[in-house]
């Protein structure tokens, strides 16, 4: 049986062919063979005249996302029923929850119509066959969006996200405490030998050192990789080379400026430390740009330090994106919404509303966006990042990365050790999925 995206996608193919063409009804679609089923109803009739899509009749739809987008969505709802006449109903399902939930419900008929995710989850919701490709605004997605975050949502050469936002991380540094980070680790290190005071509870520098997210940015600047191919081959684990052994042997040496043991490292301590007065350095994304300002009131924030290898850090980066349930009942409605979402102009308007970086090209030189320093610093951060492989084995990294980032920090295990096992436990968690 084909997947259900196919047969849709085979019919809107059709109906934009009738309409170019002046004829007929531009609704009909072929007949399914007996031993497949349609995803869902047919296509709206097409205007003969521009090929426009226009929303199947009754449509309604269903939006995931983040309790913090939720004024946005509904900025865009309002817009998506002005120009269509579809009802748009938003529920708090996050890009970190959605794509797992969708693989649930979404088969059943009870998963949203769009949702935001992380890209890196787009191979687990392509493999289940649970969102349908950015097909029919394809070109103008690829001709909008930086080329990473396409890349990002891209699995086995398929198109499938409407990306609409960018994000990784970055140093916030209170300007009282040190008037500028030091352009590289050893300056960190120096001033953490003045600074730091453990009967105080002042640290010079903080960040969640045990999770394979926060900590990748070590590697990445030593040029260890997850994954070769660009993040695309599961069969060559990189991260117990020779480059990613330096790496760690970097990063153990980093808990004497900072002693703790790894699961102490929480968002509540760091954020505690930096609200009093006691933490001058604390590692976080753009999300936390506001509630930061409201703690540290002379804030700012830079790149990364250069390593001791001479090359910058390269943490992993995010893009977050709008996915279309391959199982919607109103796919055209719920294509035309992400289009409209991820627009460069209500891109623009998320970020004037929440914060978020845009993923359009254009708006990352718009010059409202440029003279905030804070957005130009992850801007500029991101090109040196490395986007999280989007294949379903990314999901066997996390836990032994974590075991391995632990025993490296904690306990001072030798790091190729520590990697060897990491990178077997990966190997074992992707025979066991087969």
């Amino acid at each position: 049986m084909k997947k259900p995206w196919l047969v849709m996608a085979s019919s809107l193919v059709l109906a934009l062919a009738v309409s170019a063409c002046g004829g007929g009804n531009a609704g009909t679609t072929e007949e399914a063979p007996a031993d497949e089923t349609p995803a869902a109803e047919t296509p709206a009739e097409q205007p003969a005249d521009t090929g426009e899509l226009k929303p199947e009749e009754g449509a309604k739809l269903l939006v995931w996302e983040s309790a913090d987008q939720k004024s946005f969505i509904e900025e865009v709802a309002k817009a998506f029923k002005e120009k269509y006449g579809v009802d748009v109903e938003w529920a708090d399902v996050g890009p970190d929850k959605s794509m797992g939930q969708m693989i649930t419900d979404g088969p059943a008929g009870l998963g949203a119509d769009v949702f935001a995710a992380v890209h890196d989850r787009t191979g687990s919701g392509a493999a289940a066959g649970i969102i349908m490709p950015n097909d029919v605004f394809e070109a103008e997605t690829k001709e909008i969006m930086s080329e990473t975050a396409i890349g990002a949502v891209t699995h086995e050469g398929v198109l499938y996200g409407y990306p609409y936002s960018v994000e990784t991380t970055a140093v916030y540094y209170n300007k009282d405490l040190i008037p500028e980070v030091p352009a590289d680790w050893n300056g960190v290190v120096e001033f953490a030998k003045t600074f730091n005071n453990p009967a105080e509870n002042k640290y010079a520098y903080m960040w969640p050192a045990g999770n394979g997210y926060w900590s990748f940015g070590f590697f990445g600047g030593y040029g260890a990789y997850v994954f070769g191919a660009g993040g695309t081959d599961p069969n060559d684990i990189g991260m117990n080379s020779e480059a990613a052994v330096e790496a760690g042997k970097f990063f153990q040496t980093l808990n004497q400026i900072l002693p703790f043991k790894t699961g102490d490292i929480t968002d509540d301590v760091r954020k505690s430390l930096f609200e009093q007065g006691s933490l001058a350095m604390n590692v976080s994304g753009p999300w936390d740009k506001e509630s930061f300002k409201g703690l540290v009131p002379n804030l700012g924030v830079t790149t990364y330090p250069t390593l001791p290898n001479g090359e910058p850090m390269k943490p992993f980066s995010g893009v977050k994106a709008y996915y279309v349930n391959a199982n919607s009942k109103f796919p055209v409605a719920a294509r035309l919404f992400a289009q409209m979402a991820s627009s460069p102009e209500f891109q623009k308007k998320n970020y004037q509303m929440t914060g978020v970086l845009p993923a359009a090209k254009a708006l990352a030189e718009d010059p409202d966006i440029q003279a905030d320093p804070f957005t130009a610093t992850f801007l500029k951060q991101f090109e040196n990042s490395v986007p999280m492989p989007a294949i379903p084995e990314m999901a066997n990294y996390w836990v032994p990365m974590e075991s391995a980032l632990a025993s490296i920090w904690n306990d001072n295990a030798d790091p190729k050790a520590a990697l060897d096992s990491m990178v077997q436990q990966m190997k074992d968690l992707a025979a066991t999925a087969q």
